[in-house]
């Protein structure tokens, strides 16, 4: 994979992870599947460092993903993981919002209900 560009390693990864998504149920799917395109068009001119950063945490995901749904398609069991409570902290607010915003979409296609904690909790510092 050292051999390809760098265009052709972030196209590589985003269909991979489009792939993948295709084991997902049809919800998630559609819900990941739009998520990632835009996060992937949102990078297209960040600088080096974010590029970087970007990459190994989209091929982290990608790597998650397969260990949770396997390479042909099939969950194993339950998807996603939970937060580490430091890399939220270290995140940057409007990815704090991005990402309440993400867990709302989630649970209402899950057909969860929302509560207060997860209002509040959203805010604490």
């Amino acid at each position: 994979m050292n051999q390809l560009s760098h265009p052709q390693r972030v196209r590589l990864l985003y269909k991979t992870i489009l792939r993948l998504h295709r084991g997902l149920p049809t919800e998630l799917r559609a819900l990941g599947d739009n998520y990632v395109r835009d996060e992937f068009r949102r990078h297209l001119k960040c600088n080096p460092m974010e590029t970087q950063l970007f990459m190994t945490e989209w091929a982290r995901y990608a790597s998650t993903i397969t260990e949770q749904v396997g390479l042909r398609g099939k969950p194993k069991g339950e998807l996603g993981e939970e937060l580490d409570p430091q890399a939220v902290e270290m995140l940057k607010d409007d990815q704090v919002v991005q990402l309440y915003e993400l867990m709302l979409a989630a649970k209402g296609l899950n057909g969860d209900t929302i509560t207060k904690d997860d209002v509040r909790g959203s805010s604490k510092k």
